[in-house]
């Protein structure tokens, strides 16, 4: 029996990536459910995520095919106790994901 020779490529294919930790949870706002209105949802994700990453997270969380993929980073703000600055408000990162038609997601708030 011979053994066949399999590369590297092949190898990771075959391999279910973790997605565990790249979506945090949906973002529920009057913005996001317009969005979700033409097939766009909105995700909180983890800062060292990139599209791949959030694209077969989607893909392998909810059962469906994700059309393109939007990335933001959002920078954090300054809160303000009287004139002093008072501290920062931590940003984010927003992925805004595009479903195939057809598609949907169920999401609700908390």
């Amino acid at each position: 029996m011979a053994l066949k020779k399999v590369s590297k490529k092949q190898e990771a294919k075959e391999e279910p990536k973790i997605t565990f930790g790249v979506l945090k949870h949906p973002c529920v706002t009057e913005k996001s459910a317009r969005l979700s209105q033409s097939n766009f949802y909105t995700f909180k994700i983890s800062r060292d995520c990139n599209k791949k990453d959030v694209k077969e997270a989607v893909e392998n969380r909810y059962k469906v095919e994700v059309e393109k993929v939007r990335i933001v980073n959002l920078p954090r703000k300054k809160r303000f106790s009287g004139r002093k600055i008072g501290g920062f408000v931590s940003g984010c990162k927003k992925a805004m994901v595009k479903l195939k038609e057809g598609q949907t997601i169920e999401v609700t708030g908390k």
